[in-house]
């Protein structure tokens, strides 16, 4: 029953919280306690995965391959423990007064509804059912993008919707030709089955199934629903998108490609391809942008393209890379939006030409975000740099020198970009004159989420060997007789 509770409890607690609507009070005490009890589950299922390698459990205890299959693994539980983490964090977040969602019924519902999904997604075995949790996250983010009403909000949820949709029935579709190709979807059975089957038919099949997680995951050329939706999104519902939502699709591959199907080289190729554009496009959008979240949400595509980077190179090294930065995006990035949120709280502003003279007026925020920005760039010893290290260095030892090359010079993009934000936001004078920062500010909620992204990133990056080691171990799990 353990296998089921990161699904259980976000889903009962999402219910909870909807019933409690005219009681806010209420109702963040039932966030709270669902997203801490979620925590609790995540903790001592790792410790149960740990211990005894992938726990398996089908719902009803109906026979494989027709029984709801969930398999706890390594890289699951893992993304589970930060899905506890975030939302916690997103409703501590809430008691603060720097950029909040908005005090509507429907929040807290739809957040625990967004991580129900997410850990569906994390955690199911079967390619049908990921198609189901994707809905639910879909459903789910629709209803936080558009809290509040106004225009762009409503604008943003069309746009991230649009394409979206694409997206789900390209995945609606290949689940539909899998099935029908082989009669099975349990990723087990549905793996022996595409072996079987001639190359000639499984390509086009996996293919179609390559572009719909592409989508998801805002690779290119499928990128313009995250830059033209995420900066909508109020400080703690963004980290949590960005923690969360492109890391569902980066899973889906991880598992598919390390240990379902054995893809050709080709398409592996493609791949890669698509990874170096996406690294390349989404760092000269972060480089060219000056509004914080719009940076961010660009470094987002850059950064998804160092994992597919890393799925491409189609072997155990590779993916232990893919999953050792998958985790470290997930935190570093939902801490450099939170951080950013804080930057708005004190000057006045996201647009980076209209904000200025934090450094001197916040050093301990100056320093939070300079700790998380190196981190994003790469610089040793953060976790950003073995992350990097390990993808590069993979790429060296496959011969892909082009695909190394790239990966490095993107990085350099990265640092140009963040010192952007470091120079503009903390270093100079704020343009206007006579600003001050707000004297009566709820910060400490808000500061103490931040603080513990921050030291987690530093205890990655100082003593990476746990995390390397796990992160190998995962990839052994996934890939088992594959190379």
């Amino acid at each position: 029953m353990l296998v089921f509770a990161p699904v259980l409890v976000p889903l009962v607690t999402a219910l909870l919280c909807a019933l409690a609507g005219s009681a806010p009070r209420l109702q963040r005490v039932l966030s709270l306690g669902g997203a801490l009890a979620l925590l609790v589950c995540g903790v001592a299922l790792l410790r149960q995965v740990v211990a005894h390698g992938t726990i398996v459990q089908v719902a009803g205890h109906w026979p494989i391959p027709f029984g709801i299959e969930f398999a706890a693994d390594r890289l699951g539980v893992a993304l589970v423990l930060i899905a506890a983490v975030m939302v916690i964090i997103a409703v501590i977040w809430q008691l603060s007064d720097v950029d909040i969602a908005p005090g509507l019924p429907s929040l807290h519902p739809l957040l625990h509804g967004l991580v129900a999904g997410a850990c569906g997604a994390f955690l199911t075995a079967d390619l049908f059912n990921l198609y189901v949790w994707f809905e639910v996250t879909l459903i789910c983010s629709l209803g936080l993008l558009a809290q509040g009403g106004r225009l762009r909000q409503l604008d943003a949820a069309l746009k991230y919707f649009a394409l979206n949709l694409i997206g789900t029935l390209l995945l609606l579709t290949a689940v539909a030709l899998l099935y029908a190709a082989t009669g099975q979807l349990n990723f087990n059975a549905l793996g022996a089955a595409l072996a079987r089957l001639d190359s000639t038919l499984t390509l086009p099949l996996i293919g179609l199934l390559l572009t719909a997680f592409l989508i998801k995951v805002a690779a290119f050329p499928f990128f313009a629903w995250l830059p033209a939706s995420y900066h909508t999104l109020p400080a703690p519902v963004l980290a949590l998108f960005s923690a969360l939502l492109s890391k569902i699709g980066i899973c889906a591959l991880i598992r598919i490609f390390g240990g379902v199907v054995t893809a050709p080289a080709v398409l592996f190729d493609i791949l890669g391809g698509i990874a170096l554009l996406s690294m390349v496009t989404g760092v000269l959008g972060a480089a060219y942008h000056w509004d914080m979240r719009r940076i961010l949400a660009f470094h987002s595509i850059s950064q998804v393209g160092y994992m597919l980077l890393a799925i491409a190179l189609a072997s155990r090294a590779g993916d232990a890379a893919a999953i050792f930065f998958a985790l470290h995006h997930s935190l570093v990035k939902a801490g450099l939006f939170l951080a950013a949120a804080l930057v708005f709280r004190q000057a006045g502003h996201y647009d980076l030409r209209r904000v200025g003279g934090l450094y001197a007026a916040n050093p301990f925020l100056a320093g939070l975000f300079l700790l998380l920005a190196l981190s994003l760039v790469g610089i040793p010893p953060f976790s950003g740099f073995w992350g990097k290290y390990l993808i590069v260095r993979e790429s060296f030892l496959q011969g892909q020198f082009m695909w190394a090359g790239v990966a490095l010079f993107v990085g350099g993009l990265t640092l140009y970009s963040m010192m952007k934000i470091w120079f503009e936001a903390f270093w100079k004078a704020h343009p206007d004159r006579n600003w001050q920062p707000p004297s009566r500010t709820r910060l400490t909620p808000a500061y103490s989420g931040l603080v513990v992204l921050v030291l987690v990133t530093l205890a990655m990056g100082i003593f990476p060997d746990p995390l390397l080691g796990f992160a190998a171990a995962a990839a052994d799990t996934l890939r088992g007789g594959l190379p």
